[in-house]
């Protein structure tokens, strides 16, 4: 009902001095002088005050000027079980305002202010002015039962001329969301929209999600406790509770232990500028005041609350977890098991034909201090005679020499340990372990008589594992145990500071409520404590027990091959591949700690910690292929400190790349030449077998080789099979370098493990080959690693290709690849490569460990170099 216009002064006081009581009248008349004080003398222009009792669901299409105030009063029911939501909707009619119209909203708790036009600010300054308002009251919680409140809409201008207006208030409806129920809903960055939730009775934790079929707009959804006043703007949502940027789906799992009152608000806010999710930016303002139209910013979104896993199925999944990885040492275990049986039933038929006295020159045995004879058995010399008799048979073949005689004997019987040596090995096993025992390998490597000795050798046209494993095997083991030992001090080293770090990112996510600090899956990212997402940190364990069940294996190993050589078996001393085992130490190392840093990358991952995931899979890669190297060249493989020197400078790369590298052609290119500078020096180094010398002389012996052996006389090149593969990789590694300068992919990291992953698989196909093409075989159990390997390895890159998320876009364009989860509802596809890729992992080093079982029996110079 309209009223005539009066005087400020009795009518108010006399009208609501029975509603309110004396004290809140006073209140409420402090409040007007206040309103009317703001600004420049407003107090005296304002002449006139308007009260309207306003309804519901009713436009008023009304004019305000500097001399008069308009108050509109609403009044609605309120309860303790119901909620009901309240909207107030504004348009301003006129055009080219010199001054906004201010509307201000006093409710029993709250007080909420806004002026239109509303001028967002967006990035550099600029102003996006809006018409057209939409704001949700907030409805504070009451006690009573049932309670009428009043609120009072009050509506001035500092413009002398008359200003137009719409005003509507109508109530909202859905504002309580319902569990499980989608609802459809539009906001704009000047009219943003926001819901309440309440926890169902035994529900610990549900998953908002909010989703919309458009890009753009850039949204906001924000998750804010039940108070006054709410922050449903641009530039105060991030003020409080949890919040994150969207562009076609968002995400935040909330728990019911952060919200006391056991209820919260879903808000949701467009964006004035695209930027924050990716899209493109507008020009920069000519003038510093002059306002940008933002045009139509509407989007249309779906909400929906639904029940998050319960604790049951966090105990599913990592029993899950723990029952996939302990099969795995249940199998070994069972696998050793037969083994070792097959191996005693072996040695005990070998045993009954080996002790006649017409083929038996000397049989000894150690007494132990109990009297008894001690029993150590090799499982690298228990192995089947035939099969090696032939592949060392096709290697003399193919190397023109004539084969070896039949390999000694280590046989266990009852706890007791017999030595057997055979005639023609006695006295050449003596004469070499002697020559054996006085090189050490500082000597060797300055003596200028061994030096010469090195060239004679190294650069013969067939060489034999024996020509390379000719320093003393305790100064070798020595030397590889540094690789141990060093990847174990640079573990602590590094984990220490990334565990603080993470630790502190995980801190800050949950104090500021930042979701855009870490790319989770969002859509499957189940809390645990501090934790936001568990279950990505949970799937990492089968990198640390598989790592672990790696070393216990070479333990075993190692343990039973110094058994060995203790009883100085021939096999031991002078047949297979030099048995060095700190290189695996180093791998299954790398293994664990790759688990524990991928494990503390999921803590928060981003592009600034994507490093931790990374630098031990350059470890893993590197290690893998100097193993493979050492096999046949124990003698020339790098040092530990050489070694993880270049390891270091790999990683330094990566930290640059990811820093400086996105779409900075300069840095593309200095990698690149340095890329190829590289790989020319390392494809030098392997096949003069480390017999050259990088001085001022490089480039004159260079001309005279490419002289003699190009124009001159044309001759091919001495070292066939090395030529070959150096050629491969040479073709691998200049087409990465010309792939990254070209397209220069913004993940940098990724790119270089890309690169290391392709060396590892060349070297390892030519080794197979070159393994097969000598005549040497693959024993079932190295056949079967390699093919349940490889099957595992591509479902793992299968799961890995998934990109659930990136860092390489915004975190609201990240958000667009999120997923559910796909195994127990717990783990989701990035989780299955984790644990597949831990298993290929693991496989791959078992294939490295045996591949090459088959050559125990097989004399050194029989077995030849590649």
């Amino acid at each position: 009902m309209l009223r005539d216009k009066m005087l400020l002064g009795s009518h108010w006081k006399s009208r609501y001095k029975n509603t309110f009581g004396p004290d809140a009248g006073v209140l409420l008349w402090l409040c007007v002088v206040a309103l009317l004080a703001c600004g420049n003398g407003a107090l005296g222009e304002t002449k006139y005050v308007i009260q309207k009792e306003g309804e519901f669901d009713v436009i008023y299409n009304d004019t305000v000027t500097s001399e008069n105030l308009t108050i509109y009063t609403f009044n609605h029911t309120v309860s303790r079980t119901k909620t009901e939501g309240v909207r107030v909707s504004v348009d301003v009619l006129s055009q080219n305002l010199k001054s906004p119209i201010l509307f201000v909203v006093r409710q029993k708790q709250a007080v909420l202010s806004f002026q239109v036009p509303l001028i967002l600010r967006g990035l550099y300054q600029r102003k996006y002015p809006y018409d057209h308002l939409g704001r949700t009251l907030c409805q504070p919680p009451t006690r009573a039962a049932s309670e009428t409140q009043f609120f009072f809409i009050d509506v001035s201008t500092l413009s002398s001329q008359d200003t137009n207006y719409q005003l509507r208030v109508s109530r909202v409806e859905s504002f309580i969301l319902q569990t499980e129920t989608k609802f459809s809903f539009t906001a704009s960055p000047s009219q943003p929209q926001y819901f309440k939730y309440v926890f169902p009775e035994g529900v610990d934790t549900v998953i908002v999600k909010v989703s919309s079929d458009m890009n753009f707009p850039c949204s906001v959804m924000s998750i804010q406790d039940i108070q006054c006043p709410v922050y449903d703007l641009d530039n105060n949502v991030a003020f409080i509770g949890m919040y994150q940027t969207m562009t076609k789906k968002g995400a935040i799992t909330v728990q019911r232990k952060d919200f006391p009152s056991n209820s919260f608000y879903v808000v949701v806010v467009v964006k004035t500028e695209d930027e924050a999710c990716g899209g493109p930016l507008r020009f920069y303002p000519l003038r510093p005041d002059e306002l940008i139209d933002a045009g139509n910013r509407s989007k249309t979104l779906d909400v929906v609350v639904s029940l998050a896993i319960k604790s049951e199925v966090y105990v599913m999944g990592m029993l899950l977890c723990l029952g996939i990885f302990l099969s795995f040492y249940l199998v070994t275990l069972l696998v050793a098991c037969v083994a070792n049986k097959r191996a005693r039933r072996r040695e005990l038929f070998e045993n009954i034909d080996d002790t006649s006295p017409a083929e038996t020159d000397k049989v000894t045995a150690s007494p132990n201090e109990y009297g008894s004879l001690d029993s150590t058995v090799s499982s690298e010399a228990v192995t089947e005679s035939a099969p090696s008799l032939d592949s060392a048979a096709s290697a003399d073949h193919y190397m023109g020499r004539e084969p070896f005689k039949r390999r000694p004997i280590v046989t266990q019987l009852h706890h007791t340990t017999i030595c057997i040596e055979r005639t023609g090995w006695k006295s050449a096993g003596r004469s070499r372990q002697e020559s054996l025992s006085s090189i050490e390998e500082d000597d060797y490597d300055t003596l200028d008589d061994i030096n010469s000795d090195k060239n004679i050798v190294r650069t013969k046209k067939y060489l034999c594992v024996s020509d390379l494993s000719r320093k003393d095997k305790r100064v070798l083991s020595k030397k590889y145990q540094i690789y141990f030992w060093n990847i174990a001090t640079i573990a602590v080293f590094y984990a220490l500071p990334v565990i603080q770090l993470v630790i502190t990112y995980q801190t800050v996510v949950n104090v500021t409520g930042n979701q855009d600090i870490c790319y989770y899956n969002f859509m499957c990212a189940h809390p645990l404590g501090a934790l936001s997402a568990f279950n990505n940190i949970l799937s990492n364990l089968g990198y640390v027990m598989l790592g672990l069940l790696f070393l216990l294996i070479v333990l075993k190993r190692d343990i039973v091959h110094n058994r060995a050589l203790a009883c100085n078996e021939v096999n031991a001393l002078e047949c297979g591949i030099p048995k060095h085992f700190g290189l695996f130490y180093a791998m299954g190392t790398a293994l664990m700690m790759e688990g524990l840093l991928s494990a503390c990358y999921h803590v928060c991952p981003n592009y600034t910690n994507f490093q931790f995931d990374t630098s031990f899979m350059y470890m893993i890669a590197g290690l893998c292929m100097l193993k493979l190297y050492q096999k046949r060249h124990p003698d020339i493989n790098a040092s530990a400190y050489t070694a993880y020197a270049c390891l270091a400078a790999v990683i330094f790369f990566s930290v640059l790349g990811v820093v400086f590298g996105r779409g900075n052609t300069v840095f593309w290119i200095v990698f690149s030449v340095i890329h190829i500078l590289a790989t020319l020096l390392l494809s030098t180094q392997l096949y003069y077998m480390g017999r050259w010398r990088l001085d001022s002389g490089i480039v004159r012996r260079m001309v005279y080789v490419v002289y003699t052996d190009c124009i001159r006389q044309c001759t091919g090149p001495t070292y066939i099979d090395r030529m070959v593969l150096l050629v491969m990789g040479n073709i691998v590694n200049w087409s990465l370098a010309a792939y990254g300068l070209i397209e220069r992919p913004n993940d940098f990291a990724s790119y270089l493990l890309a690169i290391a992953i392709c060396n590892l698989l060349l070297y390892f196909a030519f080794y197979i080959i070159m393994k097969l093409r000598s005549g040497e075989r693959i024993q079932c159990l190295a056949l079967v690693c390699i093919l349940f390997t490889a099957v595992v390895w591509g479902f793992a890159l299968y799961f890995f290709f998934q990109g659930l998320s990136t860092w390489q876009k915004t975190p609201a364009e990240s958000r667009e690849h999120n997923r559910d989860c796909i195994l127990l509802s717990f783990f989701d596809d990035h989780d299955i490569w984790h644990f597949l890729s831990s298993i290929a992992m693991f496989g791959s080093f078992l294939v490295l460990l045996t591949m090459d079982d088959d050559l125990d029996t097989v004399q050194r110079d029989k077995i030849y170099v590649f």
